[in-house]
């Protein structure tokens, strides 16, 4: 079997890893990322034309959890973001999860710090069976206009196993030392 490329090179045009195949389409480039998880998960990522020539998703370092988003505007336009107000942000990616995994979008904390921006339903899930464009709700918290460039990084994406367990009516619950103690109860 070969081994993965880098994160930051496209890989082959018919780049093969054990059973699963990612093939490049005439106007769309695609790539794997596998993780060391039961099974070799691979995370099949399709970039539409207007994410062409930006840096791939990668960890910025060997045990970070999530991958960096970056916006996919066009070179010539800038998306300013005024103070309190909603911005929806083109990532130009697209991608297919394996089954029993959500991606999650979460906000990053320079961004935050620095100027308060970050990602408004965070963190965003993204479902094993969704297939569209990720794009980024980020709201501006700052004093000053935030302004958007192609490349920006603008989020992070944390790829998360999940359950799907039976639900069932109860008429009572078991009981626990908090029992109902809600907003506060556990100590500022």
């Amino acid at each position: 079997m070969k081994s993965l490329p880098r994160l930051w090179e496209r890989p082959p045009t018919n780049w093969q890893a054990g059973s699963l195949e990612c093939k490049q389409l005439p106007d769309q480039l695609c790539f794997g990322i596998a993780w060391n998880m039961p099974q070799q998960q691979l995370l099949k990522i399709k970039v539409l034309p207007h994410g062409e020539n930006l840096p791939l998703p990668e960890y910025e370092s060997a045990q970070a959890a999530g991958m960096d988003l970056r916006a996919a505007i066009e070179d010539s336009d800038e998306l300013i973001c005024a103070p309190g107000a909603r911005c929806l942000v083109p990532t130009g990616l697209a991608i297919a999860l394996p089954a029993g995994f959500e991606a999650q979008v979460r906000p990053r904390s320079g961004l935050a710090l620095k100027h308060g921006i970050t990602v408004l339903n965070s963190p965003g899930t993204i479902d094993a069976d969704y297939r569209g464009e990720i794009k980024v709700i980020l709201i501006n918290l700052g004093q000053e206009d935030f302004r958007f460039s192609r490349g920006d990084r603008i989020a992070q994406l944390v790829i998360a196993k999940v359950e799907q367990p039976r639900v069932e009516i109860a008429l009572e619950l078991d009981t626990t030392e908090r029992a109902n103690g809600g907003f506060g109860s556990t100590g500022v």
